[in-house]
């Protein structure tokens, strides 16, 4: 398998979904999981405000950051992790179709306000 460039991952390591989705990823990624450096939100305020992130979009939104220190958020970070997971391929394939992205992303979006909502984590 040829190596991968790093990517660092930036998630919310409060919610339970994340993590599952996290332990679930590392799984099925294998070797390509090893070039993965998992970053929880809530401990790296001052980081992602480095790197001109706003921790709450951070916590709002999934964020990966390339090997050259190009950040992608939401479906398109979704869909830079998938592609490196054989069998998530053709799912990340389809989630970047257009109409069809967009509408993940406003799920999305709506999914974690009331998440954070709920928690009482959203200001």
């Amino acid at each position: 398998m040829s190596e991968l460039p790093p990517l660092k991952v930036y998630y919310d390591g409060i919610c339970p979904i994340c993590r599952r989705d996290r332990a679930r990823y590392e799984r099925w990624a294998r070797e390509a999981g090893d070039q993965v450096t998992w970053c929880d939100v809530n401990e790296h305020d001052e980081t992602l405000r480095e790197k001109g992130v706003d921790p709450q979009a951070a916590l709002l939104s999934l964020h990966v950051e390339e090997e050259g220190g190009r950040i992608r958020e939401g479906i398109d970070a979704y869909i830079l992790l998938m592609r490196r997971v054989p069998r998530l391929k053709p799912l990340a394939w389809l989630i970047g179709l257009p109409g069809l992205k967009e509408a993940l992303r406003w799920y999305y979006d709506r999914w974690v306000r009331r998440r954070l909502a709920r928690e009482g984590r959203l200001p």
